[in-house]
Order: C-alpha cells, then structure tokens, then sequence
C-alpha cells in the first residue's frame, strides 16, 4: 500500500506541491483516523444508552420530562 498524498499549498504563490506522507505524517494520520473512530463509538454507545433508558422509562410510563422533575 501506498502512503495517502499530501498536498501542499502557498497561498501567497499559489504553487502546489502534492507528495505521499511521510512516516510522521503517516503516523498522524492513522493516529487521526484512530481517534475519530473511537470517538464514533463513544457517541454511538452513548446514543444507544439513551435510546434504552428512554425506554425503559416508556415502560414505567414516564417521560424524560418525569424523570427530570423527580431528580430535580
């Protein structure tokens, strides 16, 4: 596998350079990618724990609005 290319622009020139990665910014990269996977996941488990309680709280027969009003 190749490295990703990286572009490089001067905006006072407008000259362009485009060159693959180098190991450090290989190494950001997949470090980037990893944390940005992570972070998904994070929001995902969140989002399905919210989903659950809510429901559960459906089957108590209150509302999120209930629940609020009794932890004040």
């Amino acid at each position: 596998m190749t490295n990703p290319i990286i572009k490089i622009v001067n905006v006072s020139t407008g000259e362009e350079v485009e060159r693959p990665m180098n190991l450090k910014e290989l190494a950001i990269y997949k470090q980037d990618q990893l944390n940005a996977q992570a972070n998904d996941q994070a929001k995902t488990q969140k989002a399905e724990a919210r989903s659950s309680a809510e429901a559960k709280l459906i089957a108590l027969g209150l509302t999120t609005e209930d629940l609020k009003a009794l932890l004040g």
